[in-house]
This record gives structure tokens, sequence and C-alpha cells, in this order.
């Protein structure tokens, strides 16, 4: 019988899937184990702890991201256009578990949690920057600080937005989306 090798992707697939069904909260890594049919230490070789699930989440969101930015068509677009593209295909990646997402979010925010707080933050951060990289986004000193600030501030009120409206049409996501990148100083800067 031929035994089947547990990847970080798999135990990532299996534990949304649960969370699917129980909510973030209520997952345990045991349940997963369980549910791949294999020992807490087959997980524990690709995640120390349940927020390295939350992190490849978001990890394999930034990975669809930088895959959107090699299309060839995206260069020929103007910038706050091909930011909107980029984002789009981020959400677009989490949207199979988007209340699993937006559960995990809250678990990064209890109080009592400034670790995970602060690799929330980081993981914005993270996020941003890879979405400005993407966008073939130039700018450097005060003007590239601006920039990384609004545009961190369009991509949480998108992601909020994205989160509490799951019933909205994707065109409407994105006109929430394009408004955000053509508000007044981060339009200007984007025309640089």
């Amino acid at each position: 019988m031929k035994k089947t090798t547990i990847t970080a992707p798999k135990i990532l697939d299996a534990a949304l899937e649960l969370a699917d069904v129980c909510g973030w909260e209520r997952l345990h890594l045991f349940d997963v184990a369980t549910q791949l049919g294999v020992g807490l230490d087959s997980i524990a070789l690709h995640y120390r702890e349940k927020d390295q699930l939350v992190e490849a989440w978001f990890d394999r969101a930034d990975h669809a991201l930088l895959t959107r930015a090699k299309a060839a068509d995206l260069i020929t677009l103007d910038p706050a256009r091909r930011l909107e593209e980029l984002l789009i295909a981020w959400l677009d990646c989490l949207a199979a578990h988007r209340e699993v997402t937006g559960q995990m979010l809250l678990y990064k925010l209890e109080p009592g949690h400034i670790h995970l707080q602060v690799l929330g933050l980081l993981r914005v951060s993270r996020t941003v920057q890879w979405w400005r990289e993407a966008a073939q986004r130039e700018a450097i000193h005060l003007h590239r600080i601006a920039e990384e600030s609004l545009l961190s501030g369009a991509y949480l009120r998108t992601v909020l937005h994205w989160l509490r409206h799951p019933d909205e049409e994707p065109a409407d996501l994105r006109a929430y989306l394009r408004r955000q990148l053509r508000s007044g100083p981060l339009l200007m800067l984007l025309r640089r």
C-alpha cells in the first residue's frame, strides 16, 4: 500500500476545508491530522503552530498576485489599473474561503495576542510591498513612503469591504477598489 506524502499545501487545504465547517477558532491541528490520517508530528514538520497556516494562506494569495504580475497585458495598463488587477487576483485567491479568511484576521486581532497582532502588521506591510513591486512602482524616498502609506490604507479598506460584502458583484468590488486607488493624494502619486 502506497503511503500518501503529506505536504504543506495539503495540510493547509485540509485545514481550510475543516474551518469552513467548524470555524477558524474551533479548528485544532489534531483535527487536521485526523482528517489527513497522520499524526501531529507530520503536521509539525510543516507548521509549528496554527498561525503559520494563516501565514501560508496569505502567502498563497501573495503568490497569486505575483503570478498575475507575469501577464504581458499588465505592463500596458496605467499604474492604478495595474494595482487594481493585482489586488483583485489576491482577493480572488482567497475567495473560496472568504469567511474563514475573515475569521483568521479576527483571530490575529484578539486581545492578548500581541505577537499575532505584530505579525499581522508585518503581513500587511509584506503584501503591500509585493503589490507595489508587482505593479512595478519605482517611487523612492518620501514619495515611496507616502505611496506605501496610502496604498496600505486602500488595501485595508478594500479587504474589509470585500469581507463585509460577500454577495457583492465582482464589478462592484472593482468599482470600490478603483475609487480607493483614484482618491486625490494617491492618484497624484500614481501619476508620477
